[in-house]
């Protein structure tokens, strides 16, 4: 397998600013690999709150996850603030993925970078449905 090339700030469209928490260190004394993911999940889903696309408890159709990735250049560990950038990199019929990475604290590469791929579902019988025209538009403000 191939590493990625590694990415910088501006290679994505939102941040959100994540203070890490003693409970994230491992034994190593490093962010346990589990929380990136954590992280990747807050940033897209905070996004999707604060463009009105996302009603926790309401929403009909809601999104899943369906795969999620990460490759790690340098660690992270508290107390930090990170900065998780998120952008969408592709928006299929009722898929989309996001790619995301993890920047510390004044640097422009990534200490950190993956993808996120939410499916678009129908909250009540779980199957795949269009993503929505309104968060398609939405979308597009954050694509590559």
């Amino acid at each position: 397998m191939s590493r990625p090339v590694r990415s910088a700030r501006a290679d994505y469209r939102r941040f959100l600013a994540v203070p890490t928490r003693w409970a994230d260190n491992d034994a190593y004394g490093h962010v346990n690999n589990v929380i990136y993911l954590n992280w990747f999940d807050t940033a897209v889903n905070r996004w999707l709150l604060e463009e009105g696309l996302l009603d926790i408890a309401n929403s009909p159709v809601i999104s899943l996850v369906v795969e999620t990735g990460c490759a790690f250049f340098e660690s992270v560990a508290y107390p930090e603030t990170v900065d998780v950038g998120i952008v969408a990199e592709k928006v299929g019929t009722s898929s989309i993925v996001y790619a995301c990475a993890v920047f510390r604290e004044g640097q422009d590469l990534a200490a950190a970078q993956g993808r996120f791929v939410h499916v678009t579902v129908d909250r009540a019988t779980q199957r795949p449905v269009p993503v929505p025209d309104e968060m398609r538009g939405k979308l597009s403000a954050i694509s590559r």
